[in-house]
Parts: structure tokens; C-alpha cells; sequence
């Protein structure tokens, strides 16, 4: 991966719709040496798939959670069944297996505090938790979905 490469994906990672012709412009590039740089990134798995960001607020689930889980059940079986159901809970937009003293973060997004408190209760029907902390958020800082380019090579 070169320089080229990075832009474009920059480009990409900023607005999956920029036109090839456009990317091709910003990267110096004509435009059908930069659609086979494209192609190639995809192939690759370097650009995993195209995807529409939306507001959270328009659509009612403008409050994200925090939940760490710790267990004390650390087989693959218990984890295969934990991570199964979890991933089927549609709030949970993000789920992690942790090092340290938390075992699993779990992002969820919810209307309020009622609709958070039914996916704890689906969290702790699902397998035998050992704590569940949860921390809801009061500001977002910094969003992003653009990971940063300049370790690739």
C-alpha cells in the first residue's frame, strides 16, 4: 500500500460516494488507474463494504451505553454462547472481549433508560454473569468511523 492508496482511502473513509473522477483528481491520478486502486483495496478486504452513517437522535436512539461485563465462566463454549446471543440484540452496535479487570464492553444505543433496562434484562437472561456496570454517556467528543491511514503499508 502506498501513499496513493492512502488517500484514497482517506477519501473514501470521509465520503463512500466521492465519484472515482473525483478521487482520481485529488490522488493525481486519471480515473481508470484509480478504479483498479479501488478494485484492488476491495479484493484486498482493505475496504470491507460501503455503509450509510446515521443520526442517532432521527432515529430515537440518542443514548449510548457502556455496559463492562466481568464472568467468571471463561470457556470457548460459555463465550460462544454468550457472544451468539449478544451479537442477535439489535441495540448492541459494539461488543468486545477486554483484557484487564473487565472481561466484555458492550456499546448499546437506546431511546431511554426503560428500553436500556430490557436489553440488561436480555443481557443477564443469556448467561451467568459474574458483575454488569453500566455508564451511560452525557457528551460525545469525538465520533469517527475513519480509522487512521498512516500505518498502512
Amino acid at each position: 500500500m502506498d501513499a496513493i492508496d492512502r488517500k484514497i482511502i482517506a477519501i473514501l473513509q470521509d465520503n463512500a460516494e466521492t465519484p472515482i473522477q473525483v478521487i482520481a483528481e485529488q490522488v493525481n491520478l486519471s480515473t481508470t488507474p484509480c478504479w483498479r486502486r479501488v478494485q484492488k483495496l476491495k479484493e484486498q478486504g482493505v475496504i470491507r463494504k460501503h455503509v450509510a452513517l446515521c443520526d442517532p437522535v432521527m432515529l430515537n436512539v440518542g443514548v449510548t451505553v457502556f455496559i463492562s461485563v466481568r464472568t467468571n465462566q471463561h470457556s470457548q463454549a460459555w463465550l460462544d454462547k454468550f457472544a451468539k446471543h449478544v451479537k442477535d440484540i439489535p441495540e448492541v452496535i459494539e461488543f468486545y472481549r477486554m483484557s484487564g479487570d473487565v472481561d466484555y464492553l458492550i456499546r448499546v444505543v437506546v431511546p431511554d433508560i426503560p428500553a436500556y433496562d430490557a436489553v440488561y434484562k436480555k443481557l443477564i437472561r443469556i448467561a451467568d454473569l459474574h458483575d454488569v456496570s453500566s455508564s451511560f454517556s452525557m457528551e460525545q467528543i469525538k465520533y469517527t468511523t475513519a480509522l487512521p491511514v498512516n500505518y498502512a503499508g
